[in-house]
């Protein structure tokens, strides 16, 4: 059993609600993710075991296969107004924190997002598994024996399992992943003032049981092909799969009996009381 956390977006959606209500201080971001990480561990622990927290590494193989892979993401994050250095400070230090004083295993594989971790644990851990992860990428993963909480929507994600939403992906592509649709030019994301192809859903439904070759033109095959390799969680490269299965199995963690003084450095008197729950 395990709690699979999608770490980057727990601590993205902590510094959002700072920014937002309060100050993007290190301390205030870092009670946030702790009594958010908190406030999981008691709700699920029972049922679906310790956390485990996937992050992503600051490359990923998915930019081999398209140099275009999330590019379209700059310019989203220079009009955001968040202060996005600040941010990734912040994730890196309390990952960092997390490896030396707690005691959850915390997985960062060379190359790998957290989406290629959790879906390796999916695959490895053969007991009930909980995705903490409001990304609808994993509703391919459903079909395992795995559920999806959506701390964003404080719920479970509920889907069918029948393969259509991954035909879709493939056929739609990502807008936020910067891929596009199989209609589409690999820069379509990248020009100013350019748009995709529309892709209708008759044409999807349509295509739904078909071979692709059936019904793509040659450039239509090659981006049908390169889509399944991103979004498609199968795909994964087997050399980072395996990597991901070593870490896991041979991480260390921390010794609970020192979180005490942990709190006590970072003057975390509040969540000091709630030691146990953590």
């Amino acid at each position: 059993m395990a709690q699979l956390v999608d770490f980057s977006q727990i601590v993205i959606g902590s510094y959002m609600t700072a920014a937002k209500y309060a100050s993007t201080d290190m301390d205030v971001i870092r009670s946030a993710v702790l009594n958010t990480l908190r406030m999981y561990r008691v709700k699920f622990a029972n049922e679906y075991g310790e956390l485990v927290l996937c992050c992503d590494d600051r490359h990923t193989w998915r930019k081999e296969i398209f140099p275009n892979y999330k590019a379209s993401r700059k310019k989203t994050k220079k009009s955001s107004g968040i202060d996005w250095q600040n941010l990734y400070d912040c994730l890196n230090q309390l990952k960092d924190e997390f490896v030396h004083w707690f005691p959850y295993k915390v997985i960062q594989v060379e190359k790998a997002e957290a989406d290629d971790i959790i879906a390796t644990l999916v695959n490895l851990i053969d007991e009930r598994t909980l995705i903490l992860s409001s990304d609808k990428d994993f509703v391919q993963l459903h079909k395992f024996n795995v559920r999806q909480y959506s701390p964003m929507q404080k719920k479970y994600v509920e889907s069918q399992s029948d393969g259509w939403s991954l035909h879709e992906k493939i056929i739609r592509g990502d807008v936020g992943d910067g891929v596009p649709n199989i209609m589409s030019d690999d820069n379509v994301f990248i020009d100013e003032g350019r748009r995709q192809k529309p892709v209708t859903k008759k044409k999807v439904d349509a295509w739904y049981h078909l071979d692709p070759e059936t019904y793509c033109n040659e450039e239509m095959l090659r981006n049908y092909n390169r889509n399944k390799q991103l979004v498609d969680l199968g795909e994964i490269p087997e050399s980072i799969r395996l990597n991901i299965i070593n870490q896991f199995e041979n991480a260390k963690v921390g010794d609970r009996k020192r979180l005490l003084t942990y709190f006590v450095n970072h003057r975390l008197k509040n969540l000091t009381e709630n030691l146990s729950e953590f």
